[in-house]
């Protein structure tokens, strides 16, 4: 009896290990791909800091300058983004000595899209990279059952070789003891059912 149940468990455990391998593969490809568009985005948001900052220390020069013209076209190109932050930091009076804060990028008016979408992405890339880690800690749960129900198949298939019966049944007992215990913290572990 023990060798057909350790049999069908050790089946049933090295299936469950390969479902959640298979899971953590997922997962680790999901966190990758995402954070490949992690780095996509905060290339796109460090090209537009450049823009807004070359932008805004053109506007600088020319507004210290006295060319007036030349600020207005500096300020006209400057990115929607940009402008909340640029207007906030004018309202601090700047020039007539507050100095705080030093330019609109410390505002936190200043936030690219591209950065904020960077961030979100970078959060959905961990949360994937730690599920995959959680399938795998239960692969190897179920891979150490297979182990276990292995041991317990041996203890039962040694037990028929003994001549004594007093060494059959302590040894059929320990396969049984190490059955029932690998059973028992067998249920108490996720179970992945694809069809």
């Amino acid at each position: 009896m023990l060798l057909a149940l350790a049999t069908v468990a050790t089946a049933w455990a090295a299936y469950q290990s390969r479902q959640w391998t298979g899971e953590q593969s997922q997962g680790y490809s999901h966190a990758t791909a995402t954070r490949i568009a992690v780095n996509r985005s905060a290339a796109l948001a460090n090209r537009q800091v450049q823009i807004d900052v070359a932008t805004f220390i053109q506007w600088v020069d020319a507004r210290e300058e006295g060319r007036g013209t030349l600020a207005r076209f500096y300020r006209g190109r400057f990115r929607n983004e940009f402008r909340p932050a640029f207007d906030a930091w004018l309202a601090t009076r700047p020039f007539a000595g507050a100095g705080d804060p030093s330019t609109p990028f410390a505002l936190p008016q200043y936030r690219p899209k591209a950065a904020t979408e960077a961030d979100r992405l970078e959060t959905t890339a961990a949360a994937a990279s730690q599920q995959a880690k959680e399938a795998n800690q239960r692969a190897d749960n179920y891979m150490l059952a297979v182990v276990l129900f292995a041991t317990s198949l041996f203890f039962a298939g040694l037990s028929t070789k003994l001549g004594s019966l007093r060494a059959r049944a302590v040894i059929l007992g320990l396969g049984c003891v190490v059955f029932l215990g690998t059973a028992i913290w067998l249920a108490t572990l996720p179970v992945h059912l694809t069809v």
